[in-house]
């Protein structure tokens, strides 16, 4: 299939213009395609041949104008258009679509806990055709009329307001003008919650398995929901520009949303069966309030070309942690952007795969696919608070929504976005842009106070890098109170950089920390002095926010070789304890198990490890067992089973059904435990399809792939792989439970035949199965856990001899980074 490069785009975009769409599918045609009629009215602005795009099971029929046009002329993906002349045109297509059960085009799902089936669209960024036909670029927007014919029963939802007008056909209201990919259909016997607010249907759905849990938290979604359409009104002049907004949570989605203008997806995960935190909700609420921010900056005015997909992203993402913060009771979601989101970023700054926020140019749509990483959307949103920090909010307010005046229902470019920024402040933010927008990589700020006159000290700041910073410098002193530990603040400096000279800053703290309140985008290191403090106290810090610029700090710091992972193990059994925000102990026990002792630590060294792990952990459950924090007390129970060397005590929890003093092991609990026991070899297949008697949902087939993965027998290890390379049948989300599943470090010995496996096997499966099942394979099923060099040396031939797709070869990069940094910081610390 042809990719379309932005070449070709320009020269379509400087011949087409698209006016509408009437698009009519069949959905009842059986389980592997549908029907597909399209018609297309546009018109050229000279004579000339171009293309519009399909990828059909079955090419029935094509006219142009009336005339026929040969279905056998279609060349991959592209269907010719030749010797249009200037004027109007219309093109119908009628073809047969497959299904897919990747997540990409209309993904159909049958929900094994009923038996009912679903099908839902994904269109970004460019699969549109493979649901009908379309000149597939977002500055080619037009009017879409939709209508769909479906099982009886099933309900239709769409960008607009949807119809029944009997015999199973639905019809949509008309959309205004909208880019290809943010059409949406989702089609099936949904349960939905309706409402209205200032006149708006409002819309939650989900699978009619999922009804209790969706009706035990429809009020907090809708509450959410509201709060977020409130305050955007307030901050955009601009009111909401489509006829309604439903947000459906579906099945095996590949993302965590998608912005469909009236019709946002989730993934249904955020539907909660089992027990969450009150971080996990927060998430969910950030994501409501990020897609709806894609309402303006993203669907009414919308990317010219994919080299400014940060415009979409890194906005709605600033915007979704903002706004939340402003409008609900999370009030402290900047705090789980600087321990869960920055920290993303960071780590795909510091790769070779890493590009600016805003590249110069992107050649095709392959290419643009990689740049949906921690850099569009984490360190553009770290990038767009330090200039609302150093515009303000009013100007930067003002040039958001003169851009969205200047450009609604059609495109722009980040030179569109600055201009219109300029034009609200005095400020050169040209010049802003050039050096955040257009440069790589993280700078590295590092204290160094010198004494001076009288017993005080002057700060200069070391910059390992060429950006502007805008930061504040907390100075800590020691409370000299009874309770001791507790560290005070005694100012906060803000500090331009690079330095006009050394800051005096008074008698010396116990603790200087470099961007405190994290408003700036760099890592920062601590003056010997005030890395001692942080060892000691801390805990005794008073924000959470505060704590986790520091936690960071550690995290780069080992993963830099300047700090022994021990150390980090060290710090995190002294302090994590003594932690109250959530956000915070779940990073750093994710970081402390999924890098620390998975990949930075020696075989030798991981059981010392895993048993600080689990020794944390015990001091969390019994912290909490007043049952005054549940969240908190969740968190330690669910990585207490993941850190487990010995199955007693997990397996005791699961036949009592609960842990002691709670909570009760619910289904995400019990397939936790089952996991960590298959990895053990305490428990067997028996158990297994036991548990998925228990829960025939769709998360326990999941679970049980997991499993039966992670079971330490070659027999088990041989059918997983066959499962995921040697056959297509696996969906998106059955792959990747059997990947996580089938590489453990307790394992390297029984799989170690497997890793030159992945490298041969790899690349085959990841081009028959396209670009979703591609990342999966990348993400999921690489041998994370093969620190070696033999392992780094079979990546690296795969890359050079093997030809994999982008998709793979961007994640093979990556990961291989990874591998070589974990060899360093092996090599670092190794006596």
């Amino acid at each position: 299939m042809s990719v379309l490069t932005r070449d070709e785009a320009q020269t379509r975009a400087g011949l087409l213009d698209v006016h509408r769409y009437t698009i009519d599918l069949d959905l009842t045609g059986g389980d592997e395609t549908f029907d597909s009629h399209t018609l297309i009215a546009f018109s050229a602005r000279t004579d000339g041949d171009t293309f519009v795009e399909i990828r059909p099971a079955e090419l029935r029929s094509v006219t142009l104008d009336g005339q026929p046009l040969d279905p056998e002329s279609l060349d991959g993906n592209r269907l010719p258009l030749k010797n249009l002349t200037a004027g109007e045109h219309e093109l119908r297509v009628h073809a047969a679509m497959r299904y897919s059960r990747t997540g990409e085009g209309m993904h159909r799902f049958t929900d094994p806990t009923d038996g009912e089936t679903y099908v839902y669209t994904q269109l970004f960024l460019d699969d549109v055709q493979r649901v009908f036909a379309a000149f597939d670029q977002p500055d080619l927007k037009a009017v879409f009329e939709l209508s769909v014919r479906a099982p009886q029963g099933w309900t239709v939802l769409a960008n607009g307001v949807t119809e029944h007008t009997g015999d199973g056909r639905w019809r949509a209201a008309p959309t205004p003008p909208i880019s290809t990919y943010l059409v949406a259909v989702a089609a099936g016997p949904w349960h939905s919650v309706r409402t209205e607010h200032r006149g708006l249907p409002f819309g939650l759905h989900c699978r009619r398995s999922l009804a209790p849990y969706l009706d035990a938290d429809a009020d907090e979604l809708l509450d959410v929901t509201r709060a977020c359409y409130d305050r955007y009104h307030e901050k955009f002049d601009e009111p909401y520009p489509f006829d309604s907004y439903d947000q459906a949570f579906v099945p095996e989605f590949n993302a965590g949303a998608m912005e469909n203008p009236g019709l946002v997806t989730f993934r249904d995960e955020f539907v909660y069966r089992s027990a969450v935190t009150d971080t996990e909700r927060q998430t969910r609420a950030i994501v409501i309030a990020h897609e709806m921010a894609h309402m303006w900056f993203g669907d009414l005015v919308t990317l010219k070309w994919w080299d400014d997909i940060w415009l979409n992203e890194s906005f709605a993402e600033y915007m979704g942690y903002q706004i939340l913060t402003e409008a609900t009771r999370f009030t402290d979601t900047w705090t789980d952007f600087g321990v869960a989101r920055k920290s993303w970023g960071y780590d795909a700054d510091q790769r070779p795969s890493t590009h600016p926020v805003a590249p110069e140019a992107v050649d095709d749509t392959a290419s643009a696919l990689l740049n949906f990483d921690g850099i569009s959307y984490a360190k553009g949103a770290g990038a767009l608070r330090q200039l609302v920090a150093w515009l303000g909010e009013k100007d930067f307010l003002a040039g958001i929504n003169t851009h969205i005046a200047r450009h609604r229902f059609a495109n722009a470019t980040l030179a569109d976005f600055i201009d219109s920024l300029a034009g609200a402040t005095e400020r050169d933010v040209h010049a802003w842009a050039d050096a955040w927008l257009r440069t790589t990589g993280v700078d590295t700020l590092t204290p160094h106070i010198a004494p001076g006159d009288h017993g005080t000290c002057a700060l200069t700041v070391d910059r390992a890098g060429s950006r502007p910073h805008r930061i504040a410098v907390g100075l800590y002193d020691r409370d000299l109170g009874d309770d001791g530990g507790h560290l005070v603040l005694r100012e906060r400096l803000h500090l331009d950089l690079p330095q006009d000279g050394a800051q005096p800053i008074g008698k010396r703290p116990a603790l200087l920390l470099l961007n405190d309140g994290d408003l700036g985008y760099a890592k920062v290191r601590f003056d010997p002095e005030s890395f001692e403090t942080v060892r000691k106290d801390l805990s005794g810090l008073p924000s959470p926010l505060t704590r986790a610029v520091v936690w960071n700090a550690l995290r780069d710091a080992v993963r830099d070789g300047e700090l022994a992972p021990g150390a980090y193990l060290e710090t995190a059994r002294a302090h994590l304890p003594l932690e109250t925000d959530l956000a915070i102990v779940q990073g750093v026990l994710a970081f402390a198990a999924t890098h620390i002792t998975d990949r930075y630590l020696t075989p030798e060294e991981r059981p010392a490890a895993l048993a600080t792990l689990s020794e944390l952990c015990r001091d969390l459950i019994r912290r909490t067992e007043d049952g005054d924090n549940p969240g908190l007390r969740l968190i330690a129970v669910r990585h207490r089973i993941d850190a487990a060397a010995h199955p007693d005590t997990i397996a005791a929890w699961l036949a009592d059904g609960t842990v002691p003093g709670g909570p009760e092991l619910d289904p995400e609990l019990r397939w936790r435990v089952l996991a960590r026991l298959a990895v053990l070899g305490a428990t067997d297949e028996a158990a297994i399809a036991a548990e998925l008697q228990r829960d025939p949902s769709a998360t326990g087939q999941e679970g049980a792939a997991r499993c039966r993965a992670a079971l330490p027998d070659p027999e088990a290890k041989a059918r997983a792989w066959a499962a995921m390379f040697s056959s297509d049948d696996l969906s998106n989300y059955l792959f990747s439970a059997t990947a996580r599943g089938f590489w453990q470090p307790e394992q390297a010995d029984l799989v170690r035949e497997y890793v030159p496996r992945y490298y041969a096997d790899a690349v085959p499966v990841a081009d028959r199965r396209g670009p979703a099942i591609a990342t999966a394979v990348g993400r999921d099923a690489f041998p994370a856990h093969a620190v070696d060099a033999d392992s780094l040396h079979l990546g690296e031939q795969c890359l050079r001899d093997a030809d994999p797709g982008p998709a793979l070869r961007r994640s093979l990069v990556d990961q291989l980074d990874d591998l070589k940094r974990a060899l360093r910081v092996r090599q670092a610390h190794t006596a």
